[in-house]
Order: C-alpha cells, then structure tokens, then sequence
C-alpha cells in the first residue's frame, strides 16, 4: 500500500468496497439505498462503488421479483434494481470433522454445490492424519469441480469441540485430546493455502439450517446434533451464539444421570452416555448380538422395529430433560433436531417434545416447536460454506479482498466477514 495521501486515500476507497461488499454478503441481495444504510456511506459513494464493481464482474444487478416486507415499495411502474454478488466471481469450500468422518464440499458464492465428497476418517484417534485426509479430499472436489486453486475465496470449517474464536484454536476437551490446543485455523491454512475459518460443527449446523433448511427465517434457534456425541448450536436474536470461550452448546456432557455409567469425558451420566448413538446401538446389541452401529439403529428404526425406536424415544426423552432448562432460560422459538440419529424421525422427536411437555414452563413450552432438520447429515458442512458466503465468522472483521484485481481476488486474501 503505497504511503502519503495518494495511499490513504486509495486504503479508505478499498475499506469502502469492503465493506459494500460484506453488506451484499450478508443480505444477499440490496437496493443502492439499502446498502447505503447498512454500511453508513453516503448514496454517491455507493453508487460509484458499485458501478466499478459492476464492471469488473464481481457484481450484478437484477429486478426484484416481489417486495420483501421490510423493503420500501418501489414508485408504481419502477420495479427495484437489487445487487447481488455473482456466484460466479469465486467459490469456497466447506469441511465438516465428525468424530468419524470427514466430509468436503464446494461451492459457489450462490451457495450452490458444485462437489462434495465423504470419508470414515478416525478423526479423534489423530489430528494430523484427519487434516491431511481432508486436505486431500478438499483437492479432490476441486479438481472434480473444476475450480483452479486460485478461484477458491475462503474455506469454512467445523470441528466437534470447542473453538477458542479469538485464535482458531481447539479448547480444552477430553473428547477431543490430540486437537486440545491445537491451531486448527493455521493447520488447514497451511495445508490449503487458504484463509480458514473454524468453528463448532453444532453451531454450523445451526447455520445450515437456519440458511438452507428448517430454521430459515428463525431468529432464536437450538439446533441439536445427535450422533457419537451430542451437541447444540444457538442461534440468539438472528446471531450466532459461542459463549465466552466456544462452549455454548456442550450439552453431551451435561450430567443427566449422577449414578449413570462413566463418559469418555471422565465424568459420571452425561446425557450422552444415555442418548449418544453408541449408548443406544450399545443396549441393541444386547438384543441382537454382534456389533451394531449408527447406521443400523437408524435402519432397525425405519424398518418398524419395536425395540430400536423404543430406545430412540428414550433417548429423545433424555435429550428433552436438558432441554426444558435450556427452554425455559432461551426461550426459543424453533429446536431443530439434526444429526445421524435425527434420521429416525418421529419418535425421536415425539420423546423430545413430550419432556419439553413435562419440564418445562408451560409458557416456553408452548411457544416452541420441534422439528426435525431437513438436510440430514450434510448441515454442518452447508454451514461451513455459510460461514464464508455470510459471513457469520466470530473473529473481527477484516478489509475485503476484492479491492483486487480480479484475476487475483481468490488467493489467500483474508475472507469476507
């Protein structure tokens, strides 16, 4: 950046364009107008703004084809002109770390998957060979795609455990005890050449649903993830909420049962030793003998059979206990239930509604619902490639990278926030 007035000025005209360009990030699509309110810049500025914008591809204009309640209807005869980016400007990957699996996407700026790939990865046993396996997959859906590697503008990514959002780092977790500590952001980045976000796959979830399924439109959600392990990721008045070190949402391991059996946290009935799905293909298999997995639960569910969705409603009947605190100090509107366990379906949720039925106040019992999640397993990494295109990142806000030249913006600028 070049020094004396010639440089400031050109530092103040690339802050501008940034933050034009989260504004249209976060909205999807805006008026001129609307975009000089969300960002405080005179109607001129963003005019001027936009129209290089414009020019250089990185946005385009369309007509609106209704009127959103909050936008002022346009004069009669006039139909408003709305900016968007164009997806086709750049794409980002999203990257979902199970306990068991890992699983890589790719998409446009639309949010449209471009290519996705799966894998059973032994995530917990080692950290490094999980981020190298997904450094792998991540080439392989681009190569597939056919995106070059300079035409990816961020990767988002979700990791079951806690997220320090003022470093990128694991938390404390004995769940998670060869990440603890670790830079996971810097990790990936090296190994991707990309600037990345990390964040709890709950809370993804929760962003995935509340961007492309059951929670859109939703401002006060609990999205629930129940598979190996159990977790909730909020959503508080529309944002995104982490707690003060990334715990917010642990609740697998709050203590459901004081004389249950011993979690792999070291601590004494947890909820997930009563409702994680290894607890319940656990008392299957006393039924059935042999190994039972999650996959079979869920398929032992859906083919009618009565011991399996016993267990299930049990499960959502403890999930539901914790919850009705949850209930009565939140209030939410919406519980999404989501992860493998979620595909059982009714009497997951007929458990989980009728001991939000008994514990908590009828007040806030009555006020919300419980649905189950409408994109399966595929939530969390959907909310990672949210977490770039809307920028819903816990980290401070950066400058745009698309003051550059644009055969140059999608390197390793920092992303949009």
């Amino acid at each position: 950046m070049g020094g004396g007035p010639g440089g400031a000025l050109r530092s103040l005209r690339e802050l501008n364009r940034g933050l034009v360009v989260d504004a249209l990030r976060r909205r999807g699509a805006a008026s001129r107008a609307e975009l000089a309110r969300a960002t405080g810049l005179s109607r001129a500025t963003v005019s001027t703004l936009t129209s290089e914008l414009i020019k250089e591809g990185l946005v385009l204009e369309r007509e609106a084809e209704s009127e959103p309640s909050d936008r002022a209807p346009a004069k009669a005869g006039r139909p408003p002109v709305l900016l968007a980016l164009d997806p086709r400007a750049g794409t980002v990957l999203g990257i979902d770390f199970g306990h068991s699996h890992v699983r890589v996407a790719v998409s446009d700026l639309s949010s449209r998957v471009l290519a996705e790939h799966h894998a059973v990865v032994d995530v917990d046993r080692s950290a490094a060979k999980a981020l190298d396996a997904a450094a792998e997959m991540a080439s392989a859906v681009l190569a597939e795609a056919g995106v070059p590697a300079d035409g990816v503008f961020g990767c988002g990514v979700g990791i079951p455990g806690p997220i320090d959002q003022r470093t990128g780092t694991v938390g404390s977790s004995p769940i998670l005890p060869g990440w603890t500590g670790l830079p996971a952001a810097a990790e990936l980045a090296d190994r991707l050449g990309l600037e990345v976000d990390v964040d709890n796959d709950a809370t993804l979830g929760a962003l995935g649903e509340a961007t492309h399924g059951a929670a859109r439109g939703v401002q006060d959600v609990i999205y629930v993830k129940l598979a190996t392990g159990i977790g909730a990721g909020l959503l508080l008045g529309g944002r995104l909420h982490r707690g003060a070190s990334g715990i917010a949402g642990e609740i697998g391991h709050v203590l459901y049962d004081p004389n249950g059996k011993l979690c792999r946290c070291g601590s004494r009935g947890c909820l997930e030793t009563a409702a994680g799905a290894p607890a319940i293909a656990a008392l299957l298999q006393e039924a059935y003998g042999g190994e039972l997995s999650t996959t079979d639960v869920v398929r032992l569910a859906d083919e009618g059979d009565v011991g399996a969705a016993r267990l299930v409603r049990d499960a959502g009947r403890a999930v539901g206990r914790v919850l009705a605190d949850m209930v009565n100090v939140l209030n939410p509107e919406l519980i999404v239930l989501g992860g493998e366990l979620a595909a059982v379906g009714a009497p997951l949720r007929e458990g989980v509604t009728e001991s939000l039925e008994r514990y908590a106040l009828p007040a806030a019992a009555t006020a919300v619902r419980v649905e189950l999640g409408v994109l399966g397993d595929r939530a969390e990494v959907l909310g990672a490639l949210s977490l770039v295109t809307h920028g819903h990142s816990g980290r401070a806000p950066a400058p745009s990278p698309l003051h550059a030249a644009p055969a140059q913006v999608f390197s390793t600028s920092p992303i949009i926030r």
